[in-house]
């Protein structure tokens, strides 16, 4: 069978894109072949450096029953999605096609091919807006946008289908990951740019005239939004502890991935400039339509039980990490 834990396969959703190349890293240093499954609608063939691509879209069924009958992968790491609030807002249509539509395709082709064993990256968004709290794996799920609500849709197929097909699933919700490959073999670049650290750094180095901090009258103590960030490296490693978690036949679980800290836009716009030496140029913009006030995320479940821990976490090693990768000049060439 495809899930034979001897296989050392994984079919890797989204593996050209931001968070998706950096598993594909750490899981090619683990000793496993990442096959990178990505319509590059937002990836970057640049980033397919750990193992072959397959170029095409979860929606094209054909393409992915192809692909589970030659690569026979022991499990997914499903990280292809549509991930902007703001398009999410105007546009909830083209998340629910791509983001549920194209997530059943994918659930329903791994198992006819065998394949049981699921890491889905998920999101915080799943709960919407819950100020004053930090979020565990039991808060209840209010999104309030087509991109939290298709992530939380997906959650439900995977649920169901483990309930009628066994299929197991590790479900991960974060929410702002940032920083990039200390060793700056891939890294965030997304044409246009929409996430805060790389945002900043552009305006940093010229590439923008300024950040555009959106909303500055938030119920918070500077009046902008909080966030919990992750570095993408402390991030993927959770990914790989949870498919060696489904390997190891434990079942299904969710887990929140989040410092428990959170950092306003402004702070830390006041900490990029701490860590580059260099004041950033911002300027204040209405809020946008879907954006949270706070989200806050614990991971004490994924500590205790998968042995997560987070070793560059820190807004000083994101920064810089991200930093240096955009002085790489990226993707660009």
């Amino acid at each position: 069978m495809s899930d034979n834990p001897e296989n050392k396969v994984v079919l890797v959703t989204g593996g050209a894109g931001y968070i998706g190349s950096h598993a594909c890293k750490l899981l090619a240093r683990g000793g496993y072949t990442p096959v990178v499954y990505d319509s590059l609608r937002t990836g970057w063939a640049q980033a397919v450096k750990f193992g072959p691509l397959v170029q095409a879209d979860l929606l094209d069924r054909a393409a992915l029953d192809a692909a589970f009958a030659e690569y026979k992968p022991c499990a997914v790491m499903h990280f292809a999605a549509l991930s902007q609030v703001g398009e999410a807002t105007r546009d909830p249509g083209l998340y629910w096609r791509n983001n549920v539509s194209g997530s059943l395709n994918l659930v329903e082709a791994m198992l006819d091919a065998g394949c049981t064993n699921m890491v889905f990256s998920s999101t915080c968004a799943t709960y919407g807006d819950q100020d004053g709290v930090v979020l565990d794996e039991d808060s209840a799920q209010r999104p309030l946008n087509a991109y939290g609500a298709s992530k939380l849709a997906v959650e439900g197929i995977l649920r169901d289908f483990g309930i009628s097909h066994g299929l197991n699933s590790v479900i991960f919700r974060y929410f702002n990951v940032a920083g990039a490959d200390p060793e700056a073999e891939v890294g965030e670049w997304h044409q246009p740019e929409t996430h805060l650290i790389p945002v900043m750094i552009e305006a940093v180095a010229g590439a923008r005239e300024a950040l555009v901090i959106y909303g500055k009258d938030y119920p918070t103590h500077d009046g902008t939004c909080i966030r919990d960030y992750v570095h993408v490296m402390d991030l993927v490693r959770a990914h790989v502890l949870g498919l060696e978690w489904l390997l190891a036949g434990r079942g299904s679980r969710v887990f929140n991935l989040g410092t428990g800290v959170g950092f306003s836009v402004a702070e830390v716009i006041a900490q990029c400039r701490a860590g580059t030496g260099h004041r950033v140029p911002h300027s204040f913009g209405p809020r946008r339509a879907g954006d949270a006030t706070a989200l806050v995320s614990g991971s004490r479940r994924a500590v205790e039980e998968l042995g997560w821990q987070q070793e560059r976490s820190s807004l000083k090693l994101m920064i810089e990490d991200a930093w240096r990768w955009y002085q790489t000049g990226g993707y660009s060439g």
